[in-house]
């Protein structure tokens, strides 16, 4: 069996407990995910099986889409709901919605992003988190982060000294929700954190077509559980469609002349069939060639 398996992660798991799972459903080792998602988060987790998990590395390239709920009023220790309160700051009056609103867009395009202390980022060769269970702080370097998308999505709601904001984040891989809602906080003056998330899409995959434990179980009973082609996830790449003569050289990893279509950082190259043979680069040291990065055939 191979192909990308659509997981509908629920919440409380990891995303290697979701592999883990998945391998002991379909009974098969060669299983990978395409980017982590935090236990307390559920929604798309598009899974790598059998030949399939030599395109994982490109998946996590993917921009994603979420649905999240900032909470102004309060800041807790990991950013989310499952941290300890931190700081409190009761809201008395209402916003007015075109603050909201002009408070998000002011977050469009590329921003910087200090990770939480929380998180899997590593730090002079140690996971954030480790830091953060041993009660210490460490500096942290920055990344920039791209928000191609976010508005609000609902009503603002007021509760016992609290703001609800819900929002539709579309963004660039590496981006923290959390920290994301804890900046949009601090711009509209009070702490906040982020108190739900959802993925509703990654990639090309969205979470109408992920499929649960339970829905997968039933499927691999029935015979009825069909995976997607690897190409699905490469679908946005370059691509060039070549010949048996050149499948033969591509399959043989060979160096080759470089083609007018490698425009892009990478291009794949297909059969007349439509399967993925190999992914191409420029050659790094001899102007002119391209290279294999990925040959599928083997």
């Amino acid at each position: 069996m191979e192909g990308i398996l659509p997981l509908k992660k629920p919440a409380g798991m990891t995303s290697h407990d979701c592999v883990a799972k998945v391998r002991k459903i379909l009974m098969t080792k060669k299983v990978g995910h395409t980017g982590t998602l935090d236990p307390a988060v559920t929604g798309v987790l598009p899974l790598c099986i059998g030949r399939a998990t030599k395109v994982a590395q490109y998946m996590t390239d993917f921009s994603k889409t979420y649905e999240a709920v900032i909470t102004l009023g309060y800041s807790t220790s990991t950013e989310d709901a499952t941290g300890e309160k931190i700081e409190e700051k009761s809201i008395t009056t209402n916003f007015e919605p075109e603050e909201i609103t002009s408070t998000l867009e002011a977050f469009k395009g590329e921003i910087e992003q200090i990770p939480p202390m929380y998180s899997a980022v590593k730090v002079n060769g140690k996971r954030l988190y480790e830091y953060a269970f041993e009660g210490k702080v460490v500096e942290r370097p920055s990344r920039h982060v791209t928000i191609h998308e976010i508005e609000r999505t609902g009503e603002i709601v007021y509760k016992d000294g609290t703001v609800d904001i819900p929002v539709r984040v579309v963004c660039s891989k590496g981006t923290y929700i959390r920290t994301l809602a804890v900046d949009i906080g601090a711009s509209l003056g009070y702490p906040a954190h982020m108190s739900s998330l959802v993925r509703t899409a990654s990639g090309p995959f969205k979470l109408e077509e992920c499929l649960t434990f339970d829905e997968i179980t039933q499927m691999i009973e029935e015979e009825t559980l069909r995976l997607f082609p690897l190409e699905y996830a490469l679908s946005s790449m370059p691509s060039l469609t070549v010949d048996k003569e050149m499948e033969s050289k591509l399959q043989n990893g060979s160096v080759l002349p470089e083609v007018e279509e490698m425009t892009d950082e990478r291009l794949v190259m297909y059969s007349e069939e439509g399967k993925a043979i190999a992914i191409y680069q420029k050659h790094p040291e001899k102007p002119g060639l391209m290279k294999p990065e990925k040959v599928f055939s083997r």
